[in-house]
């Protein structure tokens, strides 16, 4: 039965992160003062309640992993690290300029690249320099993505002496022959050392990043993988579905075929396999494709309705206001979203011309706002209603006709005035919010421009 829903639903779809998604974005009725207008108003609304959250690219990698589909620069040249901070900082204080107080920093996340291409002395710089100018929220949560090869105790210990209780390593797939495909040669005993370290310096939450449907890749292999994982029981695991976007300019993904990659049913065998083996020692399913411990906060947020997701995935508590540093990083002021330049140079140039880098973005109508709204339910809850006003839109009634074959196939169950997604059902979510995203109802794209649902 299984199989006959994957075949039925696994077509290409969003990962929802934002709504409206980045391609239909209008940017012909964006600007870049309509945006600063939209986060200072945010900003306004939001700080003094829940503060604001910061995400930092920092886009260097020493070598090139074939399935990233992420923007980074390869570089075994650590001269690039001081500019780059620089610019960084500097671009921080053009959007304090927007600001009527000090703000409050409740969540802040380095990503890439490879943050920890940086050396520790430069990422020390670079938060003590953010955080001059900011204060910090009662209960900040500050986050970085480490490679398991790369980072040291330094790299460990300057984070934590600057606020830094959560890192997650990238592992996804131990099998010598994936690895190999994917260009991340990357031994258990690596993954294991870094994992120590952060608790041993007093990291309280360590995550681990994998991986399924990769090149080569067998059940065998993911079994492996996560009886490894097991060993080292990290506090949170995000177990993802590998997106096969070759198209997109820049990214890696060319050292494999794709005949090489598993079948969609195999595929979706390989996260069931790997959701029961987690199940078995107390992981508990997060939302879509994340795996949490009772004593993690992604849990304890799951439970209390707080749960959040926007461009950094899943997230313990929300902000209204996401401000985003450094090449191709996303920013989102709930009311817009506006994104950086992707190349360096580009980037350079305008933060020199004291120019916020940002390039394209949407500020949303009446109409995206409510969407939004329901998406993130579905995303963070699998439910919402329109049981007040303010949620209702007009083709609510199109989109329970979109629903009802789902329905039919025991996904989800519609009640008058809401929908509930059923066990069954969350495997396919992205499906389900995609019959709420008007956007993509009205105009189909003519070319592929998602990974596939499953």
């Amino acid at each position: 039965m299984l199989s006959k829903l994957v075949n039925k639903y696994n077509i290409a779809g969003p990962r929802y992160t934002s709504y409206p998604t980045v391609p239909y974005w209008n940017n012909e009725t964006f600007s870049l003062e309509k945006w600063k207008s939209s986060l200072a108003k945010s900003f306004k609304e939001s700080n003094l309640k829940e503060g604001i959250s910061l995400y930092i690219h920092l886009p260097f990698c020493e070598s090139l992993c074939t399935f990233c589909g992420c923007n980074k620069r390869i570089t075994k040249q650590h001269s690039v690290e001081s500019p780059y901070i620089n610019a960084v900082l500097k671009e921080w204080h053009l959007y304090l300029e927007l600001f009527d107080e000090k703000p409050i920093i409740k969540e802040m996340h380095l990503g890439g690249g490879t943050p920890t291409f940086f050396s520790p002395k430069n990422l020390t710089q670079l938060i003590n320099g953010i955080l001059k100018d900011a204060k910090l929220a009662e209960n900040y949560e500050f986050s970085f993505e480490g490679h398991p090869n790369n980072t040291t105790r330094e790299h460990l210990q300057a984070l934590y002496n600057v606020g830094f209780r959560r890192v997650s390593y990238g592992v996804q797939d131990y099998n010598e022959t994936v690895q190999k495909a994917i260009h991340r040669i990357q031994p258990f005993e690596n993954v294991k050392r870094a994992t120590e370290l952060a608790r041993e310096i007093g990291y309280t939450s360590v995550g681990h990043d994998i991986i399924f449907g990769l090149p080569f890749q067998t059940l065998e292999h993911v079994k492996e993988t996560i009886l490894k994982t097991k060993e080292l029981f990290p506090d949170r695991l995000a177990f993802y579905s590998y997106a096969h976007v070759p198209w997109i300019k820049g990214n890696g993904q060319r050292g494999f075929k794709d005949t090489d990659l598993p079948s969609a049913a195999l595929k979706r065998a390989q996260y069931e396999l790997g959701k029961e083996l987690l199940a078995e020692v107390g992981y508990h399913e997060i939302g879509m494709d994340h795996f949490a411990l009772t004593t993690d906060s992604l849990y304890q947020s799951m439970k209390n309705g707080s749960l959040h997701r926007n461009f950094m995935g899943y997230t313990a508590s929300k902000t209204q206001a996401m401000v985003g540093l450094g090449v191709s990083s996303i920013s989102d002021s709930w009311y817009g979203f506006a994104q950086n330049v992707k190349g360096i140079e580009a980037y350079y140039h305008l933060i020199n011309e004291d120019v916020i880098p940002v390039y394209r973005g949407h500020i949303l109508n009446e109409e995206d706002l409510i969407i939004r709204k329901h998406i993130l339910n579905l995303m963070c809850q699998f439910k919402t209603s329109w049981t007040k006003d303010y949620l209702y839109f007009e083709e609510i009634p199109e989109v329970l006709i979109r629903l009802n074959e789902m329905e039919v196939d025991g996904l989800l169950n519609i009640n008058s005035n809401s929908i509930q997604v059923t066990k069954k059902g969350q495997p396919f979510v992205r499906n389900i919010c995609m019959a709420f995203d008007v956007l993509l109802q009205r105009k189909q794209p003519d070319v592929q421009l998602f990974s596939m649902t499953v």
